[in-house]
């Protein structure tokens, strides 16, 4: 995974850059077997490099594309490096992404079981990472896939997002300590 974002003076895109890489690097590693699973064939069939190329907001409203054609010009040529490694590109609209309430009743109930505090931070940059990558995993599936139905690819990543979720707020609900953290409002 390649992530281009825009960087002004130390203000850009970094932030969210960081963001994505966290969720490919640790949340997709700590997702629950079978949410991983349900991608392996698709994974094993991605291209061998996709660039990521992170926006605050597209024009069309979308949370991301896949793109048909590479657009980074680093990639959009065969080069010696890449050993003959297809490249795959998509954009994800990260500012959309963060506003974008998945599954709205899930959600709301999960993010009830926290009050205000450190829990709730938590929970709400995990929440984000992990729809992050639920676009990300649905955006390669339409490069792997591109005729697969829309239907069809959006509910394997929902179910990754919401399965991966609720395993988050499970393993945090059994690790609570009642006398250090009160920012827990009630039990499941």
């Amino acid at each position: 995974m390649v992530i281009a974002h825009q960087a002004y003076a130390g203000f850009g895109d970094a932030w969210a850059a960081r963001q994505i890489a966290l969720a490919i690097e640790q949340d997709w590693a700590a997702a629950p077997a079978h949410c991983r699973e349900a991608f392996d064939e698709m994974l094993l069939a991605a291209p061998g490099i996709v660039v990521i190329q992170l926006r605050r907001k597209n024009l069309c409203g979308c949370l991301g594309h896949r793109h048909v054609l590479v657009k980074e010009r680093p990639f959009a040529e065969a080069h010696q490096a890449f050993q003959g490694a297809g490249v795959g590109e998509m954009d994800i609209a990260y500012q959309r992404v963060e506003t974008w309430q998945a599954l709205p009743l899930s959600d709301t109930a999960l993010d009830t079981k926290f009050l205000d505090g450190s829990r709730q931070v938590e929970f709400r940059g995990k929440q984000f990472r992990l729809k992050l990558l639920s676009i990300l995993l649905h955006e390669i599936n339409h490069l792997v896939s591109p005729r697969e139905p829309e239907n069809s690819v959006r509910k394997r990543s929902l179910t990754f997002y919401h399965d991966s979720l609720g395993h988050y707020v499970d393993d945090a609900i059994a690790t609570l300590s009642l006398t250090i953290d009160r920012s827990f409002s009630r039990f499941g």
